[in-house]
């Protein structure tokens, strides 16, 4: 087996893969889906197993934190079957991360097992703290289930970032609400700006965009805000607030092009490796998996001659008024 690390053609270290092991969600947020979804077949997706053989190729090859997604994650049956087995790599060292993006619906029920499993850190997608916007938000979803599930993951011991799209018009007044929330949970706040990903069923996703230019400017009216050089080795630009201590994450990919540094690569439900979030080159890492069960060599040559495709940077833009580089793949497909 060839063990040189993964390098793609801008001299960039890949160490970071996100995996996504449902396309199904209990939410039908409104900047992320129909609420009429198809979902694809069960057949069309990677077993346990695949993904388990799937993640321990890109680890051999020198990923070294690994972040599972959806969908909503927690609602893949049995899945605490892969967090198990994929946790011995944190036993071994060589994974230093293994965390998991989620809506928070089902913490309650997997916090603790999640922890048992070497999970340290869970990222919670919350984009208000009102109960009937909440609701009209996700269509689905019960405010008082998430913070439920919050308080459990912290009395599990799960380190909590909040990630919160910035809707124009929609939670823009609980800017602070959501500031001051978070400094009094001990949590990490991390604003998005909503990516043009998908079909949505007929929502104005340039009358969503609120340009974290902005949000940033709104804070720091309030706030004194220091620059932080760390990177989590994800998009994210990230201030500390002198008066909470708390630290503010950006993720600006519309206003703020995050690509020079990127180490990472995303791999969807059905084994389709993205190089970029914001490209549509894709390579097939399913096929391999399936024709070569006892043989990892044909699944690691394509990896390497993906990642030798990865691109500079993504074409996302909203500056000329209009949604360039708008992605077709709901963003509940490729992992959020």
């Amino acid at each position: 087996m060839d063990d040189a690390p993964l390098i793609d053609p801008f001299a960039r270290p890949i160490t970071y893969l996100r995996v996504s092991v449902t396309d199904r969600c209990d939410f039908r947020c409104v900047y992320c889906m129909a609420e009429n979804m198809t979902f694809l077949p069960k057949a069309e997706l990677l077993t346990h197993a695949e993904l388990d053989r799937l993640c321990s190729a890109f680890i051999g090859l020198g990923v070294r934190k690994l972040r599972i997604t959806g969908g909503e994650p927690l609602v893949r049956r049995d899945i605490l079957t892969f967090f198990r087995s994929i946790a011995r790599h944190l036993r071994t060292g060589a994974l230093q991360e293994l965390t998991l993006t989620t809506n928070g619906s089902q913490l309650t029920r997997f916090a603790a097992e999640l922890a048992e499993c070497g999970v340290r850190r869970v990222n919670v997608s919350l984009d208000t703290l009102d109960p009937a916007r909440f609701a009209e938000i996700t269509r689905w979803g019960r405010l008082d289930q998430v913070l439920d599930g919050i308080a459990a993951a912290q009395a599990a011991g799960l380190r909590i970032k909040i990630n919160t799209v910035a809707l124009k018009g929609v939670n823009e007044d609980e800017l602070f609400d959501l500031v001051q929330w978070c400094a009094a949970g001990d949590m990490d706040l991390t604003f998005i700006e909503v990516m043009p990903m998908g079909d949505i069923g007929g929502e104005d996703r340039l009358g969503q965009y609120w340009p974290l230019s902005d949000v940033r400017a709104r804070l720091a009216e309030r706030f004194t805000l220091i620059e932080l050089a760390e990177s989590s080795g994800g998009p994210a630009r990230y201030v500390r607030l002198q008066e909470t201590g708390q630290k503010i994450g950006f993720i600006t990919p519309l206003t703020h092009n995050f690509c020079e540094s990127c180490n990472r690569v995303r791999v969807t439900c059905t084994g389709q490796l993205f190089m970029c979030l914001g490209q549509e080159d894709q390579a097939d890492l399913r096929a391999p998996l399936r024709a070569h069960p006892g043989d990892d060599g044909p699944l690691e040559a394509a990896i390497r001659a993906a990642i030798a495709r990865k691109p500079r940077g993504h074409d996302f833009d909203y500056s000329r008024r209009r949604i360039d580089g708008q992605m077709p793949r709901h963003m509940s497909h490729t992992g959020g």
